[in-house]
């Protein structure tokens, strides 16, 4: 009897020591994402020692990667995923700080700038954060970045790209003409159809378009000119939409440091003054499907097949697929 109840408390616990277990692995990272464990120095630091570093042992350094085209949700990128991350780090009391890594062309306005204010928001609890930009952090990726108490890149990093894209219109009307198509949009209001792609485009809805635009456009300066230090006209002057080598954007104040990944971790150890401590790292997988495949084969063939027809770029096709006029800080 008592070996039959010892067997079953065995068991159970096995049980819940699992259960624990796939609990902590998925409190951040959420479906098709994974966490990996490493430390932030190889030991060598002069002011290492394994006898103190015992005493932060449960602490951790939380790098998060932000990568892939900033929108809602796609292979590469997931918002809601990110967000989530962010808000369960800013409560778990043992972590200490966050590292982002970026590597992002930018993205949609909207998800840029949710996920910069859940990383102000973050800050909030006293907990720094470092920012890493990989091979690009340009535009929606250089937003995000302003949210870092220190900006680190690569040498060959690419970034800035400081401006607001608001889509492309496609007046196809002369072309419907000459080869007999014919579209017509059944709307109210004069400016509910604007910028499709069958009516000409007004200077009211330029003028309409516009502002909206540079609203964004104001938004994303001032969020610059304000984590930099920087004076909202001197800010300006470096936003005209270009993008800055990783020398180029440190002689302009848009970056603190050119070093190595490594090199970042070690120095924002240091600088909490617990080198060697570890480094959870979260990352969203990226893995295509049998039926991603598929679907992204049809729809390519179906974008050429049309293209074709009508003597356009691919691209127009894919702009006018999309259906969308939306304001994307997108270096292109």
């Amino acid at each position: 009897m008592k070996k039959s109840f010892k067997s079953g408390l065995i068991v159970l616990i096995i049980i819940i020591l699992a259960a624990l277990g796939i609990t902590a692995k998925t409190i951040y990272d959420g479906k098709n994402a994974t966490v990996t464990v490493t430390y932030a120095s190889r030991g060598n630091v002069s002011n290492y020692d394994p006898k103190v570093a015992k005493s932060y042992k449960h602490e951790y350094l939380a790098a998060v990667y932000i990568e892939g085209t900033i929108q809602q949700a796609s292979i590469d990128y997931d918002q809601t995923w990110l967000l989530n991350t962010i808000y369960k780090l800013k409560d778990d009391e043992k972590n200490i700080g966050l590292i982002l890594y970026i590597d992002s062309p930018g993205g949609a306005v909207y998800q840029a700038d949710e996920a910069y204010l859940a990383l102000m928001d973050y800050k909030t609890s006293g907990k720094p954060i470092y920012v890493y930009q990989g091979p690009m952090a340009a535009s929606g990726g250089y937003y995000i970045s302003c949210a870092g108490d220190k900006i680190y890149a690569n040498r060959n990093t690419l970034t800035g790209s400081i401006g607001v894209i608001f889509g492309s219109s496609y007046d196809l009307t002369g072309l419907f003409e000459k080869t007999g198509i014919k579209s017509e949009t059944i709307h109210s209001g004069r400016n509910k159809n604007m910028f499709n792609y069958n009516e000409p485009v007004t200077d009211e809805q330029r003028q309409i378009m516009q502002s909206i635009c540079d609203e964004c456009y104001e938004q994303f300066v001032s969020i610059v000119a304000k984590n930099r230090s920087m004076d909202f006209n001197e800010a300006c002057k470096l936003a005209d939409g270009r993008i800055y080598t990783a020398k180029q954007a440190l002689e302009n104040g848009l970056i603190d440091k050119i070093d190595s990944w490594d090199g970042m971790i070690e120095d924002f150890s240091e600088e909490l003054d617990k080198p060697g401590i570890k480094v959870i790292t979260f990352q969203k997988e990226k893995k295509k499907t049998f039926m991603d495949y598929m679907t992204g084969s049809v729809k390519n063939y179906s974008t050429a097949k049309v293209a074709a027809r009508l003597g356009l770029p691919e691209s127009v096709i894919e702009d006018i697929n999309k259906k969308e006029n939306l304001p994307m800080y997108l270096y292109k």
